[in-house]
């Protein structure tokens, strides 16, 4: 049974990995997984788990609920996020950020679509920027193929920016909710090394680009379409989402309150401000800028996948097998520097997500007691306090080491589906430009460790 749990996970991984091929969502593939190891661990407790065999299924299930409460605070902080990300979006918000752009030339150009999109990705998030970033990207740039050169930055820079913020990635608002780090720690730790992994990018090419950009001719229809809200209702909706993500981590430092907590407060504020702001309109208009005409724009999917891969991970590590795979690591990679890397750079050809969960399972969080009573192991073990620098390397390379491959994470996918970029293009021309960002930045991460 123990075998097989492993097995039927690898396979599940495997169904996720090849999604588009398999013509199958990957969350279909993760909800499956989690569900058949968790029965298979729960059939097989007298030779996985006896010692939670005495309690015979009610050991799994109370294991189950234990896990499936942290799982939900996730879940829950993600939807309120997504909800109020796409309330924002559909006010046009972030037509705020996108008319100011102005120039013509190629490398200011770069450089404003690099750094805007650095920021904007730690507001919000990494797919969510990037989507925003790509939309705008078409209404800049006429050709397609020089498009894809600023799309190629936009998914660098939008993982860059996600991996110093608390809410900027899903693996780093993981790493963020379990406690493995703090908001103010994440920030100060990956700042600069997740800036250099975008300069890096951004400074080789600027030595290349040169000339202009011709801008795409604007249809007359285009600028004469209505807009759905007036200029005072975009920019209040906007400042006040944005304010609501960027207090999360406030709430949370004064409350202790878990951060779906902040992100449900902010939440519930921007329903009762848009439900008062539009309450004098006519249902049709209404609908789409209100929160439940927002919710069906929510990627239900995603949550599920979420839910699916998180849970499968859950079962690997109430069964030891992730312990096992720990022990692997730290026998065959020797530090915490290498393992981190070796995870970054396989986040570009698997999903980031259940390698940061499976993580999170593998090294346990070091509590001050834990490794004052270490001895020999305390050095290693220092590693895995909170703030430690396991976790927060782990952040950045799990969050920038999938822009090696437009694969590699959900910016990447989501910008190769809106553009259509070529796999074999992106990989000849902006995958050396991010793993020199990549690496970059991770020597700078240990370089400043060290000091």
């Amino acid at each position: 049974m123990y075998a097989l749990m492993a097995i039927i996970f690898v396979i599940g991984y495997l169904c996720i990995a090849l999604e588009h091929p398999l013509k199958i969502d990957k969350a279909a593939s993760a909800i499956l997984t989690a569900v058949i190891c968790w029965t298979v661990l729960v059939l097989g407790a007298e030779s996985i788990l006896p010692a939670l065999d005495s309690a015979g299924g009610h050991g799994i299930s109370s294991e189950l609920r234990h896990h499936l409460g942290e799982v939900s605070e996730i879940l829950f902080f993600l939807m309120g996020a997504m909800t109020i990300v796409e309330l924002i979006d559909a006010h046009e918000g972030f037509k705020v950020i996108t008319d100011r752009i102005r120039t013509s030339k190629r490398v200011h150009l770069l450089w404003m679509i690099g750094f805007i999109t650095f920021f904007l990705s730690a507001a919000l998030d990494n797919l969510t920027t990037t989507i925003v970033m790509v939309s705008l990207l078409r209404k800049l740039i006429k050709d397609q193929h020089e498009r894809w050169f600023y799309a190629g930055i936009v998914v660098i820079a939008a993982n860059a920016g996600g991996a110093w913020s608390p809410i900027g990635d899903v693996t780093t608002t993981m790493l963020w909710i379990g406690n493995q780090i703090t908001a103010s720690g994440i920030i100060a730790q990956l700042f600069i090394p997740s800036l250099v992994c975008l300069l890096v990018p951004l400074l080789v090419l600027s030595m290349s680009m040169k000339g202009e950009f011709e801008r795409p001719e604007v249809l007359e229809t285009e600028e004469e379409r209505r807009d759905p809200t007036t200029p005072f209702e975009r920019n209040l909706v906007f400042i006040l989402g944005i304010g609501a993500l960027l207090f999360v981590p406030v709430f949370k430092t004064v409350t202790h309150l878990p951060p779906y907590m902040g992100i449900l407060f902010g939440l519930g504020v921007l329903w009762v401000v848009t439900e008062i702001l539009h309450r004098g309109k006519n249902d049709e208009d209404k609908h789409p800028l209100s929160v439940v005409g927002v919710l069906r724009k929510i990627d239900t999917t995603s949550v599920l996948f979420f839910l699916g891969i998180l849970l499968a991970v859950s079962s690997l590590a109430t069964a030891g097998h992730l312990t096992q795979v720990a022990s692997a690591l730290k026998d065959s990679l020797g530090n915490v520097y290498a393992i981190n890397i070796a995870i970054g750079l396989l986040s570009s050809v698997v999903d980031n997500v259940p390698l940061v969960a499976g993580a999170m399972k593998m090294y346990p969080l070091v509590t001050p007691e834990v490794l004052s009573a270490a001895g020999s192991e305390a050095g290693w073990l220092s590693n895995f306090v909170v703030n430690g620098a396991f976790w927060e390397l782990l952040a950045f390379c799990a969050g920038t080491g999938g822009s090696c491959l437009i694969i590699g994470s959900a910016a990447g996918v989501a910008a190769m589906g809106m553009e259509r970029i070529n796999f074999i293009w992106y990989l000849k021309k902006i995958s050396w430009l991010a793993l020199i960002g990549y690496l970059a930045g991770a020597a700078t991460y240990i370089g400043l460790a060290s000091l």
